[in-house]
């Protein structure tokens, strides 16, 4: 092609992978599913080698978030968006309070608003680009927001909503795309949940959790529970929390998950342990995605996309760019040249690069990122 920018090779970074999900998966990982090529792939996840796996997955996920007393690490199968239905039929009693800033934290509002046995929830919205909390509400059994937006690069605070615990309502954050890369005190949560394609470095199609005792107890109590007219509410087994908790217990899942996610969830969860844990986790993160900001501050033709620095997530980095510059361009030619999945959210429409910047990502590989963009935009 005619039109193809060619970057010297000495200036691409090692890795040229910056997924904002999935994301980067570490060669380690895939050495891990080598030596269990003939051991454990392919074995019955019920026998003792697959469930010593799970429970090393939940001990680490444990250790690395150091999970408060009487709280539980609980998995199971079909990703975070499972969870948003799941957290329909077994956490919320009978309306939710969320805070919407982006497609995600609004794809989970909206599967509370199409149960027919609840109560359309309370929703409190910001416009893309910055982020709001639910205010106290009355009457709501259950607060939910994102931890970290993943189509607009917001990231939120995790705290308990004032008077939240008093009036006995749970606090239900997504981590999916935070988990791994943001600070987080488990003990502001009642269910923290996520999926390991991101920062955990595995393959979709599994969800995990880290629960408190009121989220267990309110899980058992609304499959006991009848409804206002006497009937229980139906809960099917694949979205029965009980049921994924007490197969937790036994290291194991409903169904068959993926054996060779959880061999890559587990190697990179310890992996981040041996490390240092969340606390290197994050302050990898906090150095990468730092480089990216001061790149576009500096630039002539970028600018960050969330303005308020507090709300800039450390995560997944947005960033505008000019008009005058087709940002579509840009991911293509890097694209050509081995670097990858830098593109903006699609339905979020803007001019944008979006870039992970995962504790899997090496923060020399981002500055490599800076330099390749600029060689780009001055030849297109």
């Amino acid at each position: 092609m005619s039109n193809t920018v060619v970057i010297p090779p000495s200036m691409l970074p090692e890795d040229g992978r910056f997924g904002s999900g999935p994301s980067k998966i570490r060669p380690d990982q895939v050495h891990a599913l080598e030596a269990g090529a003939t051991t454990i792939l392919g074995t019955s996840h019920r026998q003792t080698p697959v469930k010593q796996l799970v429970g090393s997955i939940r001990e680490g996920l444990a250790s690395f978030f150091a999970v408060p007393d009487g709280y539980e690490v609980v998995l199971g199968n079909g990703g975070a968006t499972a969870f948003w239905d799941i957290a329909c039929a077994s956490l919320i009693t009978r309306q939710a309070a969320f805070g919407v800033y982006g497609s995600f934290s609004a794809k989970a509002a909206a599967s509370t608003k199409s149960a027919p046995f609840l109560e359309d929830p309370v929703v409190y919205e910001a416009e893309p680009g910055s982020c709001r909390l639910p205010e106290p509400t009355e009457y709501v059994d259950a607060y939910c927001w994102a931890h970290n937006e993943t189509s607009t690069g917001v990231a939120a605070p995790v705290r308990r909503i004032e008077g939240s615990r008093e009036q006995g309502a749970l606090t239900i954050v997504d981590g999916t795309s935070a988990a791994g890369a943001l600070r987080v005190d488990i003990a502001q949560t009642d269910a923290y949940y996520f999926s390991p394609q991101k920062a955990f470095g595995s393959d979709g199609g599994l969800w995990l959790a880290i629960l408190s005792p009121d989220a267990v107890a309110r899980a058992y109590g609304i499959e006991k529970s009848t409804g206002l007219e006497g009937a229980r509410r139906w809960i099917p087994p694949f979205l029965s929390l009980k049921s994924a908790i007490e197969n937790s217990r036994k290291d194991q899942t409903l169904n068959t998950p993926a054996i060779a996610t959880l061999v890559m969830l587990e190697e990179q969860v310890r992996w981040l342990n041996n490390n240092g844990g969340m606390a290197w986790a994050t302050a990898r993160c906090d150095k990468s995605a730092s480089l990216l900001y001061r790149w576009a501050e500096r630039s002539e033709y970028a600018r960050p996309f969330v303005d308020d620095p507090a709300c800039r997530s450390h995560a997944v980095v947005t960033i505008d760019i000019d008009d005058s510059i087709n940002a579509k361009q840009i991911t293509a030619a890097l694209r050509e040249n081995g670097i990858v999945d830098t593109s903006g959210y699609r339905k979020l429409g803007r001019n944008q690069l979006r870039i992970g910047v995962f504790p899997s990502v090496e923060p020399a590989d981002v500055i490599a990122l800076t330099e390749c963009i600029d060689y780009v935009v001055e030849r297109l």
